[in-house]
């Protein structure tokens, strides 16, 4: 590299300084940030950092640091524009400073020449180029006391003269009569015009040879009003670049005020990037974590909860409801006693992780050139069960699903009942379906983000599970519906969706259902959230009768106990729910005369009303 040359430095405001530990979600508790992320999403988590943030401790040090950094790399940045605008202005300074340096000594070339000018001799015309380019600018455009320098006054006689001259000029050239040969060969007179016109085209060009014989074919009053016109044109140019010296100035001090004003918005506009980079990090930040652990995903362009998390939060779901459950629930949901007998395989569940087969997924992982220990690389020993379940949950998502909080309650019902039956069998097989109009089978990820939809077709969502169900080897079938109201659509011999005629629909309904019941070895509970309608109570009744199952009226808040009391359904769990309602305080029954008066609850009402039309018919 030559000496001089720039040297081009990379940028380092963006890399981070020394390395410290500063992942957040290490010190969020786990459980929140699960149940976070899966009700509210990627802002749920958001919110949970914010308010673990306001509490202090390690995690809000450890924010501040984070944002400490952003905010020195954010001042290096603004430091580096101002220098940059600094710099620009110096050499702007440094520039006009060689142009004053320029000018001045110009200027004192025209003071030189105006003070020669003031002699006008040959020398000093042959000397200065400036007083040079002067008299040749004053010949090029004449002054008129130039002009006046060079004209011939006449007297009366001769401009009579002239005047007869031209007229017979005029006369000869009328009747033809030009100018003979020999005047036509002779040299034109040297007139006063032609004498200023000749001197014009010399100002052309003008060199110090020529000047020598420019003074001495002039008159000394022509030379007088060529050295006045040369002085006129020197002070002209000293005026011209005295007025150039203070547009430069003024044009600097222009520059220089843009800039600053630049300078100052740029700063601020630096500041502000700042700002909403040092929020842009932090959610940046946040969501590599997320990613990192598996709790969220790119898909379609935007971050969706996984797989992964929502098993968490199922397994969160089925705890919470496990805590409220008599200790021989607990118990049954267990599973019967091990069989002692384990067969290596991939991992299927982060439930599995307990009994990791470490140094074999090590091996694989490595094997693979992975420097990392991925779930979908993990090897367990599942234990080998003598009993293998297949289930189908299916699920509501009909328009009316979504008063109150009937939708979540029953994906919350259903994630606690897939999980306790992976608990209790780890090979099951389990199908999610949801449908209102439609049946759409899901997975879990799918199910956790299903949204209510159009009218309720029941029969169709029957007809599915018989077919995920007919040719199932499973020595266990189970059946769950969720439902909250009647069957309102059916689906015709064409295939169409028909809505409208409750009476076709269930009656489509009953058919499927009868379709279902020839599976065998079939289990099937149909859950009806509670309504005061009696009609929807007497068609899940008429639909559980053809599956030869059992039906189950509740609320939403006590859905997901009821789903795992049918799921482990023996002896002692009966026991267990009987001895826990004979505890439980019982509200005496109001009297007939109480219930014709307006007391008890609807239903109780409802009943008195039918004993008494039977009493009196």
């Amino acid at each position: 590299m030559a000496t001089g040359d720039a040297i081009s430095l990379p940028d380092c405001t963006a890399i981070s300084e020394e390395p410290t530990e500063d992942d957040f979600l290490s010190l969020l508790p786990r459980s929140e940030l699960v149940r976070a992320l899966a009700e509210s999403g990627i802002e749920g988590a958001r919110e949970l950092l914010k308010k673990e943030e306001a509490k202090g401790g390690n995690l809000a040090r450890r924010i501040a640091a984070f944002r400490e950094r952003l905010r020195r790399q954010a001042a290096r940045s603004i430091s580096h524009l101002t220098k940059d605008y600094e710099k620009r202005i110096a050499d702007m300074e440094q520039s006009r400073v060689h142009s004053r340096k320029l000018l001045k000594d110009e200027m004192d070339r025209l003071k030189a020449s105006l003070e020669r000018a003031k002699g006008f001799s040959k020398d000093a015309l042959i000397a200065d180029s400036d007083l040079l380019d002067a008299v040749r600018s004053a010949l090029l455009v004449p002054s008129d006391a130039l002009k006046d320098s060079f004209k011939v006054h006449l007297t009366v006689w001769q401009r009579i003269k002239a005047w007869f001259a031209k007229l017979w000029a005029a006369i000869r050239r009328i009747f033809g009569r030009g100018k003979s040969e020999k005047e036509r060969k002779q040299k034109p007179s040297e007139g006063r015009t032609l004498t200023l016109a000749r001197l014009s085209l010399m100002g052309r060009t003008l060199s110090p040879d020529m000047a020598g014989d420019l003074f001495d074919g002039l008159t000394p009053a022509q030379l007088k009003a060529l050295q006045e016109s040369a002085k006129k044109n020197l002070s002209s140019k000293e005026r011209d670049l005295e007025r150039k010296d203070r547009d430069e100035d003024d044009e600097l001090r222009r520059k220089k005020d843009y800039l600053s004003r630049e300078k100052t918005e740029a700063q601020k506009a630096e500041e502000k990037r700042g700002e909403e980079r040092e929020k842009e990090e932090l959610q940046k930040k946040l969501t590599s974590e997320l990613k990192e652990r598996g709790f969220v995903a790119s898909r379609e362009g935007q971050l969706a909860v996984t797989y992964s998390l929502v098993e968490r939060f199922a397994r969160l779901v089925l705890e919470e409801e496990v805590k409220n459950m008599p200790e021989g629930l607990r118990l049954s949901l267990r599973g019967s006693a091990s069989t002692g007998l384990y067969e290596r395989g991939r991992l299927k569940e982060t439930i599995e992780l307990s009994r990791l087969d470490l140094p074999g997924s090590i091996v694989a992982s490595y094997l693979k050139g992975s420097k990392h220990l991925l779930e979908d690389e993990a090897y367990v020993y599942r234990e080998v069960r003598s009993e293998s379940l297949h289930a189908v949950l299916l699920l509501d998502v009909s328009g009316s699903m979504a008063e109150g909080d009937k939708i979540t309650a029953a994906k919350k019902a259903l994630l606690a009942l897939y999980m306790a039956i992976h608990r209790r069998y780890p090979d099951a097989l389990i199908d999610f379906a949801a449908f209102d109009s439609s049946v759409r089978t899901l997975d879990l990820v799918e199910l956790w983000e299903a949204r209510p939809g159009s009218f309720t077709n029941t029969g169709e969502a029957l007809h599915v599970a018989h077919q995920l169900l007919r040719s199932s080897r499973a020595t266990r079938k189970e059946l769950y519906l969720i439902t909250d109201g009647l069957p309102e659509s059916y689906t015709d011999a064409t295939g169409d969706i028909k809505s409208g005629n409750l009476d076709k629909s269930l009656a489509y309904a009953v058919s499927r259902a009868r379709e279902l019941s020839t599976v065998q070895a079939l289990v099937s509970t149909v859950v009806l959230l509670r309504s005061d309608n009696p009609a929807y109570e007497r068609a899940a009744r008429d639909l559980t009768r053809v599956l030869k199952g059992s039906v189950v009226l509740t609320d939403p808040k006590r859905l997901a106990f009821e789903l795992l009391v049918r799921f482990a359904g023996d002896s002692v769990v009966e026991k267990e729910i009987a001895t826990a309602e004979e505890r439980a305080p019982q509200r005496p029954r109001p009297s007939v005369a109480e219930l014709m008066a307006g007391g008890g609850t609807a239903r109780e009402r409802r009943r008195a009303k039918r004993q008494a039309r039977d009493a009196a018919a």
